[in-house]
């Protein structure tokens, strides 16, 4: 229940590192308090830009088409988006107050998928327009900044002993959940330190597909590089590529991630079964204070 919108930047795998910004500002701004999220949808423009211009070092005419194509995809999500979000709120607060089964929370993350497909499918032209206009040297600077977050991910993820670096999982974790229901109670991380201690997540296998979108992305965008490719023809590779990062070419690797989405599911109801009245009445007003935001920020694009 609590974690279904944090659910996303775990499906978000498709050149995370490249659209991550916009699918965090569009897509996934109930990670944030509110405040928080009002402000950073508001900006979500330039904060995108920023962001990826850190990736890419674009020049002026590219920042030019970035920031237009920025503009106009806050002007879509704003107005075709946000009233689905809304929807999708309404039922999260009206499925707080009651037990949940783990077959309710994969439902409700397959109802919000095609919200994720809604957002790449309007964010694939401007790459389109984007990729063939990118340097070598552009390319190069963006291989450097994905060995840094690789590197980044990997101390984060990776090092230290087993003990540890569970330790860490549940840290995130509780974290995450007490920003929707409140402090937990002992019993509570108890449930979580349990479902951490028996994941099936693998660190090394995460890390062996993130370094495969990593090469998929850099080999995609130096095909289309200053090759006279018709846009119907980039448009197919930048087409194909979105796919291949939603649903990874090994066939170990989807059946890892169709696992561990159960397995998610399953520790996000055994969770909020575990709370208390008041926890999920913390929640409702929590989802209830994201709906508000939606409803103001539909409001301010008018």
């Amino acid at each position: 229940m609590l974690l279904v919108f944090n659910r996303f930047p775990c499906l978000v795998l498709p050149l995370r590192h490249i659209i991550g910004a916009l699918l965090a500002a569009f897509l996934a701004f109930p990670l944030a308090g509110c405040s928080t999220a009002r402000l950073g949808y508001q900006n979500a423009p330039e904060l995108a830009y920023w962001w990826l211009d850190s990736y890419l070092d674009l020049n002026d005419a590219q920042s030019l088409q970035l920031r237009a194509e920025l503009a106009a995809l806050q002007t879509w999500h704003r107005q075709a988006e946000l009233p689905l979000y809304i929807g999708a709120l309404d039922k999260l607060q009206r499925l707080a107050p009651a037990h949940v089964k783990a077959t309710q929370v994969c439902a409700l993350i397959d109802e919000l998928r095609p919200r994720l497909q809604a957002l790449l499918d309007r964010i694939e032209p401007g790459i389109t327009g984007l990729a063939p206009s990118l340097t070598a040297a552009q390319l190069e600077h963006l291989a450097r900044q994905f060995d840094q977050r690789s590197q980044k991910w990997r101390d984060e993820s990776l090092a230290g002993t087993p003990d540890e670096r569970q330790a860490r999982r549940l840290k995130r974790l509780v974290e995450r959940a007490e920003s929707f229901y409140g402090r937990l109670e002992e019993a509570q991380v108890a449930v979580l330190r349990g479902r951490v201690a028996s994941s099936v997540f693998d660190a090394s296998l995460s890390d062996r597909e993130s370094q495969r979108r990593y090469q998929d992305t850099l080999q995609t965008l130096r095909l289309v590089q200053g090759t006279g490719l018709s846009r119907a023809e980039v448009a197919a590779r930048v087409r194909a590529l979105l796919e291949r990062s939603q649903h990874s070419p090994q066939a170990d690797q989807r059946d890892y991630s169709d696992l561990l989405q159960q397995e998610n599911c399953a520790t996000l109801a055994a969770l909020h079964n575990s709370t208390t009245r008041a926890q999920r009445r913390q929640l409702s007003e929590t989802l209830r204070n994201y709906e508000n935001d939606a409803r103001a920020l539909m409001t301010a694009g008018r």
